[in-house]
């Protein structure tokens, strides 16, 4: 019991690291731990490993957010085109926003689990049923989405364009002599990462000043945006590809937030509560409908070779105790970031981790023996892809079809 508990804090502290670096996903971090896993196993239980992996990747989802706010913060007339998170950045209100992800991710968890028994009973028959078309529930959700997200018709066209150029980007990736994980590290560090960082410079950023005081209220829309979290992060477990945005779009309408006037931290909370329950909940569909539905899940399938009713006890605690001591860490960490950031040097800063994030882009690479030509044709190739939302002023979710794409191509059954 005190392995699994050792176990348990220092993932917590392993996504802190990869979740406060930009660029390092949290499934690379795993697939190092997994490679080395043979030689590890004689020295550890392989529960101690599954645990690791699992505190390791709801403490990124936490985590993950912080240097996302904090970095790469665009100017005020061009921040709903980023993210909510930004807006409040802007408006000086950073440690509310932070609290507004913590809680998020925290309430989701919990609901994810409270409703456990009835995924259990329910899930399988629906995943039985619904398998032969869930290539039309992507698309479908692709086509709403994108919907959704439009002002106009010019931006509907674009959103358009650049999901299906994504998804090219992506199915071309995925399917090269190049490893998943060092295909994924290029396209999202490109994308999401790289690309938001060069633009806030091209912008001349500036972190505002940030209130000392945070003005957060657990009132009934931030309590319907976490139940909505929960929910949609289960759903996001259960359909290949989607990410955080497409889940928090769908928390949203759950919510009901958007109509309200509390979209922007509604949906912090939504996408906060989407990460976090989808890193769980992937790991559950192995023991519901046993299929994994992310690295992570893979990973600790293999160690573990097979989920039974004890694991997923012990995983359901250890996510419990991960999710807890990220809350704290998330809101601790956030406000030293809060304060610390208007004393340092925002440029340098920025440079420093472009040039760390394509460090690690090359190292990765050079370590799998890849062609290192065409993994830098794909980095920057998806570096000027993300950089094109923020000048055509449109949402970068849509870049998500690099995942969603592939995915609907493969259960086509054509591929």
């Amino acid at each position: 019991m005190f392995d699994l508990i050792l176990a348990c804090i220092i993932g917590v502290f392993g996504g802190v690291i990869t979740g406060l670096i930009p660029g390092i996903h949290v499934n690379t971090a795993g697939a190092f731990v997994f490679s080395v896993s043979p030689f590890l196993l004689y020295s550890y239980p392989p529960e101690v490993l599954a645990v690791f992996l699992l505190s390791m990747s709801i403490s990124h989802a936490l985590l993950e957010f912080i240097p996302s706010m904090f970095l790469g913060v665009p100017e005020e007339g061009t921040v709903l085109s980023v993210m909510p998170g930004h807006y409040l950045l802007l408006q000086g209100r950073g440690k509310e926003a932070i609290r507004l992800v913590s809680i998020g991710g925290f309430g989701a968890m919990i609901v994810t689990i409270i409703l456990l028994p009835v995924f259990m009973v329910g899930l399988p028959v629906l995943y039985g049923f619904l398998k032969p078309f869930i290539w039309i529930i992507l698309s479908v959700t692709v086509v709403y989405m994108i919907y959704r997200l439009s002002r106009d018709f010019k931006s509907l066209i674009w959103s358009s364009i650049l999901f299906l150029f994504s998804g090219i980007m992506g199915w071309t990736a995925l399917n090269s002599p190049l490893s998943s994980s060092v295909s994924l590290l290029c396209i999202f560090s490109g994308l999401f990462g790289v690309s938001t960082l060069l633009y806030s410079l091209s912008e001349k950023s500036v972190m505002p000043e940030q209130n000392e005081h945070h003005r957060l209220e657990l009132d009934e829309d931030i309590l319907r945006s976490i139940f909505a979290g929960g929910i949609a992060g289960s759903i996001l477990g259960f359909l290949p590809g989607m990410g955080p945005a497409q889940g928090s779009l769908l928390a949203q309408e759950l919510s009901g937030a958007s109509d309200r006037g509390r979209e922007r931290e509604g949906f912090l909370v939504a996408m906060s509560g989407v990460n976090a329950s989808d890193a769980l909940f992937s790991l559950i569909a192995i023991y519901i409908i046993g299929n994994p539905r992310s690295g992570i899940a893979v990973y600790i399938n293999q160690i573990l070779q097979g989920l039974d009713f004890n694991h997923l006890l012990i995983m359901i605690f250890s996510a419990i105790t991960a999710v807890s001591i990220s809350l704290v860490l998330c809101i601790k960490i956030g406000d030293f970031f809060s304060h610390s950031m208007q004393e340092i040097n925002y440029e340098k800063i920025t440079w420093f981790v472009i040039c760390f994030m394509s460090f690690l882009v090359v190292l990765f690479g050079f370590m799998e023996s890849a062609n290192l030509i065409f993994i830098l044709l794909i980095y920057i190739t998806a570096i000027s892809m993300g950089l094109l939302p923020h000048y055509l002023d449109i949402n970068k979710s849509h870049l998500m079809g690099v995942l969603i794409v592939p995915a609907i191509l493969v259960y086509t059954g054509i591929f």
